[in-house]
């Protein structure tokens, strides 16, 4: 019999690592486990809560949908602020201090949302979006990495999904109080704006849509706020690799370069998170240019696509114990490329069906191409996934970019965006048992090369 090569070693071992029967969930460490999990439940909210003030700031604040997209990139450029400040941090202090930054800066943006009400520009607004940005770029690269790392490695990925499985509740929450407290349901037509205007009423009435975001975002960061005290009170696990390896490494920017499945993830999720964002930050706009709902039913539409979510996050992470989840990613892609093609080419309710049902296939992408991308980093794993979380601005740049499209070609046609990203998720699918590092090892082929070249890890 030949000899197996690198590469088919690589992929026979990670089919071996999701047949394990290694336990998903910490023995003994429920609490931890369980309150940060709230945490992923809580991003959720505020994510989605931005693809309802899309809508809501184009209205009051008379903007098109270019400008309008500036919501996500103000929420999203922050994650390629502070990603590695973070994990510089939690590298010196460990994932729960991690936590706790990120909660407490997360909760001051959200309130700054009473200040910015009361001046009641858009400019104050979109700084403290940026600052709840900051606050969630540090909670995603402390909790996810905490969640891959908190048991077997061999079930990092079951483990994460799970945690994110609390994030779909977490984006209808969003969207169903977006829908219910921050949308009015008035939408005056344009005799009646003229007639507001000549009464000299029409920017009160605009005042009065503004402010409306504003206790839904205070009650908000008061709850993260309450979240983070309980934390600090809480003892967490110190993992072996939460603050050295062997020998007391504590990880390297420049050992990352050697991890070709991590350098991989990275550009993978930028452009995942590019399509996943401007997939519902443009389904509002998208439903009622081409159907005939209201803005409160397609809020109701935009909850339906993240209930298809949860489901799928649900069904798929179930089906992860027979099918590996690059694979399953890998063909989830493919079916989203053939659903956002339909939506491009049949706008309508037809395509509305369509990019609705992209949510369920998304379901596992994030996480599962987080999950891959740290396996076997070792005491890089904070550096690591501190970049892939830095790739989340493909959030901040594809939305704006998807306004241009939309503009001058129409908004079917912005989705061409999205599904360019679906064909990187594919191809990191299918490649990612070639490219991954053997059970166990932390510095995949390279320890000798490292130190070879003076790097140091």
């Amino acid at each position: 019999m030949p000899a197996l090569t690198s590469t088919e070693n690589n992929a026979a071992t990670h089919k071996a690592d999701w047949k394990s029967n290694a336990a998903v969930f910490p023995t003994g460490q429920m609490l931890p486990f369980v309150l940060v999990t709230a945490i992923f439940f809580l991003w959720g909210m505020s994510n989605n809560l931005t693809d309802i003030l899309v809508q809501q700031f184009k209205k009051s604040f008379e903007l098109s949908l270019l400008q309008a997209q500036l919501v996500q990139t103000a929420v999203f450029l922050a994650y390629g602020t502070m990603a590695i400040p973070a994990a510089l941090i939690m590298r010196r202090f460990g994932y729960k201090a991690g936590i706790l930054i990120g909660l407490s800066v997360f909760g001051v943006g959200t309130l700054l949302f009473w200040p910015a009400g009361v001046v009641g520009q858009y400019l104050p607004f979109l700084l403290a979006l940026f600052v709840v940005g900051c606050g969630s770029s540090i909670l995603e690269t402390a909790c996810n990495p905490f969640m891959a790392q908190f048991g077997p490695a061999e079930t990092s990925e079951q483990r994460l999904n799970f945690a994110q499985a609390l994030n779909p509740p977490g984006t209808i929450t969003g969207v169903l109080i977006g829908t219910w407290f921050i949308f009015s349901g008035v939408e005056k037509k344009a005799p009646e704006i003229a007639a507001m205007k000549a009464a000299g009423t029409y920017s009160a009435y605009l005042h009065t849509e503004i402010l409306r975001v504003v206790p839904t975002y205070v009650a908000l960061g008061l709850i993260v706020l309450a979240l983070a005290v309980v934390i600090s009170r809480i003892k967490f696990p110190a993992f072996h690799a939460e603050h050295e390896g062997e020998g007391g490494d504590r990880g390297s920017f420049r050992a990352l370069l050697h991890y070709p499945h991590l350098l991989f993830a990275v550009v993978t999720q930028f452009f995942y998170v590019g399509a996943q964002v401007t997939t519902w930050s443009t389904f509002i706009p998208y439903v009622k240019a081409y159907t005939v709902v209201t803005e409160r039913e397609a809020g109701y539409f935009l909850t339906g696509s993240l209930v298809a979510l949860a489901v799928g996050r649900i069904v798929s992470t179930s089906l992860m114990k027979l099918v590996s989840a690059s694979k399953m990613m890998a063909v989830y892609a493919v079916i989203n490329i053939a659903l956002l093609a339909i939506g491009i080419t049949r706008p309508g309710i037809v395509g509305t069906w369509a990019i609705l049902a992209t949510s369920f296939f998304m379901s596992i992408m994030f996480p599962t191409i987080f999950a891959l991308g740290v396996k076997g980093l070792g005491p890089n794993t904070k550096l690591g996934g501190s970049l892939i979380v830095m790739a989340i601005l493909g959030g901040a740049i594809f939305p704006p970019l998807s306004g241009y499209l939309a503009r001058g070609h129409g908004l079917a046609t912005a989705y061409c965006l999205p599904l360019l990203g679906y064909v990187a998720v594919a191809l990191y699918g299918f490649a990612a048992p070639l490219i991954l590092p053997p059970a166990g090892n932390t510095s995949p082929n390279i320890e000798t090369l490292i130190a070879e070249r003076s790097y140091g890890l």
